[in-house]
Protein backbone atom coordinates (compact mmCIF):
# COMPACT_ATOMS: atom_id res chain seq x y z
CA UNK A 1 0.00 0.00 0.00
CA UNK A 2 1.40 3.40 -0.98
CA UNK A 3 2.41 5.70 1.84
CA UNK A 4 0.95 9.24 1.94
CA UNK A 5 4.41 10.79 1.85
CA UNK A 6 5.20 8.97 -1.40
CA UNK A 7 2.59 10.92 -3.33
CA UNK A 8 3.94 13.49 -5.77
CA UNK A 9 1.38 15.93 -4.36
CA UNK A 10 2.04 15.38 -0.66
CA UNK A 11 2.87 18.30 1.62
CA UNK A 12 4.21 17.64 5.13
CA UNK A 13 2.06 19.45 7.70
CA UNK A 14 3.03 17.53 10.84
CA UNK A 15 4.73 20.57 12.37
CA UNK A 16 1.51 22.60 12.39
CA UNK A 17 -1.17 19.89 12.67
CA UNK A 18 -3.14 19.84 15.94
CA UNK A 19 -1.54 23.09 17.04
CA UNK A 20 -4.09 25.89 16.45
CA UNK A 21 -2.61 29.21 15.45
CA UNK A 22 0.38 27.77 13.59
CA UNK A 23 1.15 28.46 9.93
CA UNK A 24 3.22 26.75 7.25
CA UNK A 25 4.18 28.43 3.98
CA UNK A 26 3.73 26.51 0.75
CA UNK A 27 5.81 27.56 -2.24
CA UNK A 28 6.25 24.57 -4.48
CA UNK A 29 5.74 23.09 -7.94
CA UNK A 30 3.72 19.92 -8.48
CA UNK A 31 3.01 17.84 -11.60
CA UNK A 32 -0.42 18.40 -13.09
CA UNK A 33 -2.72 15.44 -12.37
CA UNK A 34 -4.39 13.61 -15.23
CA UNK A 35 -7.88 14.39 -16.45
CA UNK A 36 -7.72 18.19 -16.60
CA UNK A 37 -9.56 19.26 -19.73
CA UNK A 38 -9.50 17.75 -23.20
CA UNK A 39 -7.94 18.33 -26.64
CA UNK A 40 -9.67 21.69 -26.99
CA UNK A 41 -8.55 23.19 -23.69
CA UNK A 42 -6.76 21.75 -20.69
CA UNK A 43 -3.58 21.24 -18.70
CA UNK A 44 -1.21 18.57 -19.94
CA UNK A 45 -0.58 15.80 -17.45
CA UNK A 46 2.75 16.31 -15.71
CA UNK A 47 3.00 20.03 -16.51
CA UNK A 48 4.39 22.25 -13.77
CA UNK A 49 1.69 23.61 -11.46
CA UNK A 50 2.85 26.19 -8.92
CA UNK A 51 1.20 26.59 -5.53
CA UNK A 52 1.93 29.66 -3.41
CA UNK A 53 0.20 30.14 -0.08
CA UNK A 54 0.02 28.74 3.42
CA UNK A 55 -1.57 26.14 5.66
CA UNK A 56 -3.09 27.63 8.80
CA UNK A 57 -3.90 25.37 11.73
CA UNK A 58 -7.26 25.74 13.47
CA UNK A 59 -9.12 23.68 16.05
CA UNK A 60 -10.37 20.89 13.80
CA UNK A 61 -8.08 20.95 10.79
CA UNK A 62 -5.94 22.95 8.40
CA UNK A 63 -7.00 25.72 6.04
CA UNK A 64 -5.02 26.14 2.82
CA UNK A 65 -5.16 29.60 1.27
CA UNK A 66 -3.19 29.68 -1.96
CA UNK A 67 -2.73 30.83 -5.51
CA UNK A 68 -2.55 28.02 -8.07
CA UNK A 69 -1.08 28.64 -11.53
CA UNK A 70 -0.77 26.23 -14.43
CA UNK A 71 0.03 26.37 -18.17
CA UNK A 72 -3.18 25.86 -20.11
CA UNK A 73 -3.13 24.80 -23.76
CA UNK A 74 -6.19 25.81 -25.74
CA UNK A 75 -7.48 26.81 -29.15
CA UNK A 76 -8.93 30.24 -29.89
CA UNK A 77 -12.65 29.82 -30.46
CA UNK A 78 -12.64 32.51 -33.18
CA UNK A 79 -9.49 32.04 -35.26
CA UNK A 80 -8.50 28.52 -34.10
CA UNK A 81 -4.91 29.51 -33.30
CA UNK A 82 -3.23 27.56 -30.47
CA UNK A 83 -3.06 29.38 -27.13
CA UNK A 84 -0.54 28.69 -24.38
CA UNK A 85 -0.68 30.80 -21.25
CA UNK A 86 -0.64 30.51 -17.50
CA UNK A 87 -4.00 30.56 -15.77
CA UNK A 88 -4.19 31.39 -12.08
CA UNK A 89 -6.90 30.90 -9.50
CA UNK A 90 -7.14 31.66 -5.78
CA UNK A 91 -8.35 28.82 -3.57
CA UNK A 92 -9.36 28.21 0.03
CA UNK A 93 -9.57 24.56 1.04
CA UNK A 94 -10.18 22.81 4.34
CA UNK A 95 -8.30 19.70 5.46
CA UNK A 96 -10.07 18.38 8.58
CA UNK A 97 -8.38 16.12 11.11
CA UNK A 98 -9.65 12.56 10.90
CA UNK A 99 -11.72 12.81 14.10
CA UNK A 100 -13.32 16.04 12.88
CA UNK A 101 -14.08 14.45 9.53
CA UNK A 102 -15.77 11.51 11.25
CA UNK A 103 -17.82 13.85 13.42
CA UNK A 104 -18.89 15.83 10.36
CA UNK A 105 -19.95 12.65 8.60
CA UNK A 106 -22.31 11.99 11.52
CA UNK A 107 -23.72 15.49 11.24
CA UNK A 108 -22.37 16.93 14.50
CA UNK A 109 -19.04 18.12 15.93
CA UNK A 110 -17.13 15.83 18.23
CA UNK A 111 -17.13 18.42 21.00
CA UNK A 112 -20.21 20.61 20.92
CA UNK A 113 -18.61 23.01 23.43
CA UNK A 114 -15.78 23.85 21.03
CA UNK A 115 -16.34 26.84 18.78
CA UNK A 116 -14.84 26.24 15.38
CA UNK A 117 -12.79 29.23 14.31
CA UNK A 118 -12.19 28.83 10.59
CA UNK A 119 -12.52 26.35 7.79
CA UNK A 120 -16.16 25.93 8.73
CA UNK A 121 -17.66 27.70 5.78
CA UNK A 122 -19.72 25.06 4.00
CA UNK A 123 -18.80 26.66 0.68
CA UNK A 124 -15.15 25.77 1.12
CA UNK A 125 -13.75 22.68 -0.56
CA UNK A 126 -12.92 19.90 1.89
CA UNK A 127 -10.10 17.39 1.36
CA UNK A 128 -8.71 14.67 3.63
CA UNK A 129 -5.42 14.61 5.45
CA UNK A 130 -3.45 11.39 5.77
CA UNK A 131 -4.67 9.08 8.55
CA UNK A 132 -2.04 10.37 10.97
CA UNK A 133 -2.65 13.99 9.97
CA UNK A 134 0.97 14.46 8.94
CA UNK A 135 0.44 14.97 5.20
CA UNK A 136 -1.95 16.88 2.98
CA UNK A 137 -2.31 15.49 -0.53
CA UNK A 138 -3.07 18.21 -3.10
CA UNK A 139 -3.81 16.00 -6.10
CA UNK A 140 -7.61 16.18 -5.89
CA UNK A 141 -7.51 19.89 -5.05
CA UNK A 142 -5.35 20.69 -8.08
CA UNK A 143 -7.54 18.66 -10.40
CA UNK A 144 -10.79 20.14 -9.11
CA UNK A 145 -9.44 23.69 -9.25
CA UNK A 146 -7.84 23.52 -12.68
CA UNK A 147 -10.79 21.79 -14.33
CA UNK A 148 -12.90 24.85 -13.51
CA UNK A 149 -10.22 27.50 -14.08
CA UNK A 150 -10.00 27.90 -17.91
CA UNK A 151 -12.67 29.96 -19.71
CA UNK A 152 -15.34 28.15 -21.70
CA UNK A 153 -14.56 30.16 -24.84
CA UNK A 154 -10.83 31.07 -24.82
CA UNK A 155 -9.61 33.82 -27.13
CA UNK A 156 -6.08 34.52 -28.38
CA UNK A 157 -6.89 38.17 -27.69
CA UNK A 158 -10.01 40.06 -26.70
CA UNK A 159 -10.43 41.75 -30.10
CA UNK A 160 -9.79 38.64 -32.20
CA UNK A 161 -11.57 39.11 -35.56
CA UNK A 162 -11.78 35.39 -36.28
CA UNK A 163 -11.91 33.76 -39.71
CA UNK A 164 -13.74 34.77 -42.86
CA UNK A 165 -16.99 32.83 -42.94
CA UNK A 166 -16.70 32.35 -46.69
CA UNK A 167 -13.10 31.35 -47.31
CA UNK A 168 -11.56 30.90 -43.86
CA UNK A 169 -8.80 33.52 -44.16
CA UNK A 170 -7.53 34.91 -40.85
CA UNK A 171 -9.06 38.38 -40.50
CA UNK A 172 -6.46 39.35 -37.88
CA UNK A 173 -3.73 39.06 -40.52
CA UNK A 174 -5.87 40.44 -43.36
CA UNK A 175 -8.15 43.08 -41.79
CA UNK A 176 -9.13 44.53 -45.21
CA UNK A 177 -10.20 41.17 -46.59
CA UNK A 178 -13.75 41.05 -47.96
CA UNK A 179 -15.90 39.50 -50.65
CA UNK A 180 -18.13 41.29 -53.14
CA UNK A 181 -21.34 39.41 -52.65
CA UNK A 182 -24.19 39.55 -55.15
CA UNK A 183 -27.67 39.18 -53.79
CA UNK A 184 -28.87 35.91 -55.32
CA UNK A 185 -32.42 37.22 -55.34
CA UNK A 186 -31.44 39.62 -58.14
CA UNK A 187 -29.13 37.28 -60.03
CA UNK A 188 -31.87 36.22 -62.48
CA UNK A 189 -32.80 39.85 -63.18
CA UNK A 190 -29.16 40.71 -63.77
CA UNK A 191 -28.93 37.87 -66.28
CA UNK A 192 -32.08 39.00 -68.04
CA UNK A 193 -30.77 42.55 -68.18
CA UNK A 194 -27.52 41.37 -69.78
CA UNK A 195 -29.45 39.31 -72.31
CA UNK A 196 -31.71 42.26 -73.28
CA UNK A 197 -28.71 44.57 -73.62
CA UNK A 198 -26.98 42.03 -75.87
CA UNK A 199 -30.07 41.70 -78.06
CA UNK A 200 -30.40 45.47 -78.25
CA UNK A 201 -26.82 45.86 -79.39
CA UNK A 202 -27.38 43.07 -81.90
CA UNK A 203 -30.30 44.89 -83.52
CA UNK A 204 -28.25 48.02 -84.09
Amino acid sequence: MARPEDSAWAVSVAQVASRPGQSKTVDAVFPAPSGIGDEVIGVKEGADVSVHGSFDSIVDGLVLTARIEAPVAAECTRCLKPIKRDWGVDVVAFFPYEESAKARSHGKPKNEDVEIVAGEDESEDVYPLSRDGAFADLEALLRDTLVEAPPLAPLCREDCRGLCSQCGVDLNEHPDHHHDVTDLRFAALAGLKAQLEAEEHGDK
